[in-house]
């Protein structure tokens, strides 16, 4: 009885861990690696983008490998407050541009009617953050697809998960 109990409750806890979508192969983190440089103004081998999904949407994070490198964190900040303008506009050109216009829930974010998505900006001491939010579950699964490929796509450039350090006060718009 008590083993079969410990396998359920492994089996559980196992369930419960976040998963991580499999990398894509080493040509296509290339290649979205070079149309990357094409869109983000940082370096992306010294940074890490993180993705945390949420029951309404999730968090997508970008710092500096190095959180001393200002020069990067500023470069991460200025890319992030113009992506929440863009994709407040419905303009999603950037992720279309670099993971092709195929990439999964893109389609769902750029039918969205404008407000249906809500995008928030913040600054992290090593970077910034965006913050996605929708009560439409339609969207939520978009934006958990639309993460899980970023996931893949960025490679070794790229986590899953909940590293959300303190937004810098008052930075927040």
């Amino acid at each position: 009885m008590n083993s079969l109990l410990c396998r359920m409750l492994l089996a559980i806890a196992a369930a419960a861990l976040p998963l991580a979508a499999p990398c894509a192969d080493p040509k296509r983190i290339d290649d979205v690696a070079r149309r990357g440089a094409e869109v983000m103004p940082f370096d992306l081998k010294a940074t890490t983008h993180v993705f945390s999904k949420t029951p309404d949407g999730g968090v997508q994070s970008v710092v500096a490998k190095h959180p001393h490198d200002a020069a990067q964190v500023r470069l991460i900040r200025s890319h992030l407050k113009d992506i929440e303008t863009q994709f407040r506009q419905g303009d999603f050109s950037g992720p279309s541009h670099i993971h092709g216009q195929a990439m999964p829930g893109l389609a769902q974010l750029r039918a969205a009617k404008p407000g249906q998505i809500r995008i928030g900006y913040a600054d992290l001491p090593d970077g910034a953050q965006l913050t996605y939010s929708t009560r439409s579950p339609e969207l939520v699964a978009a934006l958990h697809a639309w993460f899980d490929a970023q996931l893949s796509d960025h490679g070794p450039d790229a986590m899953a998960g909940h590293r959300h350090p303190r937004a810098v006060p008052g930075a927040s718009r």
